[in-house]
């Protein structure tokens, strides 16, 4: 079967852009709280409780991610208190920040991006171009850029 130039032009006149050209930096967050690896740990408590967050980067002073801190590390600071009986949280962010930070590249397709978060079992990833913190992708970004792609490209 022969198809016609004029039917293949056409094909490509009205081609849509498909959902797996989006990427991560289509929907990543890059208004991020971060934190230094200086602060105490009652320091980040206090931000993560008054910001509603549940972790967030840690950077130096040129924004390099250096690691990431969670309300988990931040229970470990706890019970070590509870413990030694010291209701002060003297500890520092950086004796307690996950320091071996797998992050992402904001050229990721956002399928790819999907299917790490299922492997990794991680909630976020930070974003890095050329070592420097540009942002934070969530699995609700994830769903998110779906659910965008789904109402422009796919058929329901």
């Amino acid at each position: 079967m022969v198809k016609s130039y004029q039917g293949a032009f056409i094909k490509k006149e009205t081609k849509q852009e498909e959902p797996n050209s989006v990427s991560v930096k289509d929907y990543m967050a890059t208004n991020l709280i971060t934190f230094n690896e200086h602060q105490t740990i009652y320091e980040a408590m206090d931000i993560l409780m008054k910001k509603k967050i549940s972790g967030g980067p840690v950077v130096d002073e040129n924004n390099n991610l250096i690691g990431v801190i969670s309300e988990g590390d931040c229970l470990k600071e706890i019970v070590k208190g509870k413990y030694n009986n010291s209701p002060k949280l003297p500890g520092l962010v950086k004796d307690y920040m996950a320091t071996n930070v797998i992050h992402i590249d904001p050229e990721t397709n956002i399928f790819e991006a999907a299917n790490m978060f299922l492997r990794m079992r991680f909630r976020r990833f930070p974003v890095l171009k050329e070592g420097k913190l540009i942002g934070q992708i969530s699995q609700r970004d994830i769903m998110r850029a779906v659910r965008d792609s789904q109402e422009v490209n796919w058929k329901h």
